[in-house]
């Protein structure tokens, strides 16, 4: 019996050093290099960019989201990044000092997007007119083809000014409340006024992605292809999306949705927000009833347009099949 006590005191004075050691681990300590962003230290030392927000918002050492600069110091935990603060230098007289070339701030995290990605036309957007006529009233026209719009001299243009092509799919209403949130619509290509009168114009057809035909309507010109900077949300936002691009049930990273978030709710172009879904409890298992469980994260978007009060946003990550009625959220703790 003595043998045994012995042989178990033993091992616990083995055992609690090492526990003391894992209670006070010390973190891995990492100076900023040149090309470093908060995307790409959470991608490496957590095994999730999409960390980021987490890490920008509880180091407010860091003035911009985007930008971190060489030699800054972070102490890397198993479960999180911190970032040191400056120390606080004591004065000293001023000396003169060589002049040192300013470190430049990396460039931030961005996406690009083609042009195609639709948006939600809500009840305050009209058209800024439509095409009223193709040459020899041919059905469908593309890229170089002749088309008449009800767009003139009255309406302030002047030949050579430009105008997106849309077309209008259809009411999306909301998953949840079943509210008409707006029209959805996708783009066409673009066209240029070559001809003016008072109240109508001729004009070419400079880009065509679909066919387009009498009908179609006009906005001033959207620039297509574009680069996407990630952008702290200023507050939490929590919504759902509503519809996708093509229609699809099930989407994916790479695919195209539209959300009931836009400029009133707080939303900007380059939020990143999360995908999640409820996890529901199973009551029979517990002792105590359980009002709820963490939320399972599906996947992650960033908002590419917003309208006041829908967006447009671009999914980048999936873990698994994404739909519509699903929930996005962002929250600042």
């Amino acid at each position: 019996m003595k043998k045994i006590l012995y042989a178990a005191f033993l091992l616990l004075a083995l055992y609690l050093p090492s526990l003391a050691i894992a209670q006070d681990e010390e973190p891995t300590i990492y100076v900023i290099k040149k090309g470093d962003t908060l995307w790409g230290l959470s991608e490496r030392f957590i095994r999730d960019p999409f960390y980021w927000p987490n890490l920008w918002e509880r180091n407010q050492v860091i003035t911009n989201p985007h930008f971190v600069f060489p030699g800054q110091r972070v102490k890397i935990y198993p479960d999180r990044i911190e970032v040191e603060k400056p120390a606080e230098k004591v004065a000293e007289p001023k000396q003169p000092q060589p002049v040192e070339k300013k470190e430049e701030p990396v460039p931030a995290k961005t996406f690009a997007v083609t042009g195609g990605e639709g948006f939600l036309m809500e009840k305050a957007q009209t058209p800024a007119g439509f095409i009223v006529s193709t040459y020899q009233n041919r059905q469908m026209v593309g890229e170089d083809d002749v088309v008449y719009t009800d767009i003139g001299r009255r309406n302030g243009v002047e030949v050579g000014s430009r105008f997106s092509v849309f077309k209008r799919v259809g009411p999306i209403t909301h998953p949840i409340s079943n509210v008409v949130l707006g029209d959805k619509v996708v783009p066409l290509g673009t066209l240029q006024l070559s001809e003016l009168e008072e109240k109508v114009s001729k004009a070419i057809i400079t880009k065509s992605f679909q066919e387009i035909g009498a009908g179609a309507f006009l906005t001033p010109y959207r620039p297509a292809r574009k680069e996407v900077a990630l952008k702290a949300a200023d507050k939490e936002l929590t919504g759902y999306i509503v519809e996708t691009k093509m229609g699809n049930n099930a989407v994916a990273a790479g695919d195209v949705v539209y959300l009931d978030l836009g400029k009133t709710q707080g939303a900007e172009a380059g939020n990143l927000l999360y995908i999640v879904r409820d996890v529901v409890p199973d009551q029979k298992y517990a002792l105590d009833k359980i009002d709820k469980l963490p939320v399972e994260v599906i996947g992650a978007l960033v908002v590419v347009e917003t309208g006041e009060t829908t967006s447009t946003a671009l999914i980048v990550k999936s873990i698994e099949a994404i739909y519509r009625g699903d929930r996005v959220e962002l929250k600042k703790n």
